[in-house]
């Protein structure tokens, strides 16, 4: 009877994988243009270059950020944010500037989320007062920019770092930073991490919780937003992981280890923010100290039944973007190395922790396509969308600095 149940969940993922190998390949829905100045792969780049990780507004139309704003210096700098269609149509929301005082309103942005008040929020990676980056916002139409809060800015960076949002359900934005905070984690870091909220409405900033390496642990890897309104996410405590739990209304903190293994003496941690998978539990990427590459683990939320799945020798560490959870009930992500080493579309089985399919026209074989994918996102139809960071077609006097794509391999509506 157990051998009839495994012959079946093995059909079953053959199938899944000959489903998506019919599926179309990416198409480019944008290429960032710069233009070419004395050297070739170096100059400006008016909408931007180095595009990272899209989002869906809710109006329809995507939204993101491009790292910089031109080529050829050892130090990349700028960046833009832009709205793009579905229909590929592109608008230049925003250009971070070295004017008037050195990118003091922020240098290299990240991720956005949108509020709920509509408007654009992001972080940069740096610019600000001290170089630390900065929290803003803008309209999706491009107007009302507005630095919220500039980290960093207070002695020893107990205001906390930059870090990336996510949505309360009591209408306040919330994030994390890796360093920044109160906590003493040692004279080669500024704080052990934070937990802020943004509140909309006014833009107030404020930190709410400070990690402690003795108590509550340091350098947390993000929070992920429960229905009931909590956080959870994994730090590294005084034994190695914990799985912390955050309640925003009375900011109440729990803590529980782990327990991931060591084998060979070797560590093994969580490299990604926690995803919930269709079963309720959370699921993640972990690596393994001084392997190659990275697998799939599952937890439930109270910290118990942590299973880590075989290592994917395909997926390289601290290659892969825009993990999430499909409408296809499986996992889907961009391996920024994988394929030929010009990167790679992965979906992954929550149960096998085994790759169901691989798509990789990156790179030489599609060089309208780009390079390097660093993002992944599924649209309200059903297509994938992704960012190449590097590449594409341009016309002459001009290089490629990256693409927007889209993929539709069928899956169901979200």
């Amino acid at each position: 009877m157990k051998e009839k149940f495994l012959l079946v969940v093995l059909f079953a993922s053959l199938l899944a994988g000959s489903a998506y190998a019919a599926g179309s390949q990416p198409a480019v829905a944008f290429t960032f243009v710069c233009t070419t100045s004395q050297f070739q792969g170096s100059g400006p780049c008016p909408r931007g270059g180095r595009p990272g990780p899209l989002i869906q507004g809710s109006d329809g139309n995507f939204y993101g950020t491009a790292q910089v704003s031109s080529e050829g210096n050892s130090q990349p700098n700028g960046g833009t944010v832009f709205s793009l269609t579905p229909a590929g149509v592109f608008k230049l929301l925003h250009k971070f500037t070295a004017a008037p005082n050195n990118y003091a309103n922020g240098n290299n942005p990240g991720l956005l989320i949108e509020g709920p008040d509509g408007n654009l929020y992001g972080t940069t990676l740096f610019g600000g007062v001290n170089n630390n980056g900065v929290l803003y916002r803008v309209g999706k139409n491009g107007l009302g920019f507005q630095v919220i809060h500039q980290f960093c800015s207070k002695a020893n960076c107990t205001d906390g770092a930059s870090g990336a949002l996510v949505v309360g359900t009591d209408g306040n934005l919330y994030g994390s930073s890796f360093t920044g905070g109160t906590g003493n984690c040692g004279q080669y870091y500024q704080g052990c991490g934070t937990i802020f909220r943004v509140t909309p409405s006014s833009g107030a900033y404020e930190v709410v919780f400070n990690f402690d390496p003795s108590t509550t642990g340091e350098f947390p890897l993000g929070i992920t937003p429960t229905s009931d309104g909590t956080f959870y996410g994994t730090a590294f405590g005084p034994s190695g992981v914990t799985l912390f739990h955050y309640t925003p209304a009375t900011g109440a903190f729990k803590a529980v280890a782990l327990n991931f293994p060591a084998p060979n003496g070797l560590p093994s941690a969580p490299a990604t923010r926690l995803t919930l998978g269709p079963n309720g539990n959370f699921y993640g990427l972990y690596h393994e100290y001084g392997t190659c590459c990275e697998g799939l683990f599952e937890v439930a939320l109270d910290g118990t039944r942590l299973q880590l799945f075989p290592e994917i020798n395909s997926l390289r560490a601290g290659s892969a973007e825009g993990f999430l959870l499909a409408s296809d009930h499986n996992f889907w992500l961009a391996d920024y190395n994988g394929g030929n080493g010009a990167g790679a579309i992965m979906a992954l089985s929550p149960s096998q922790g085994t790759v169901l399919q691989t798509l990789a026209p990156f790179g030489s074989e599609s060089p309208a396509l780009g390079a390097y994918p660093g993002g992944l996102i599924q649209a309200k139809d059903g297509t994938l969308w992704g960012a190449d960071t590097m590449g594409g077609n341009a016309p002459s006097g001009h290089f490629a600095d990256g693409t927007i794509f889209k993929l539709n391999l069928g899956l169901p509506p979200r």
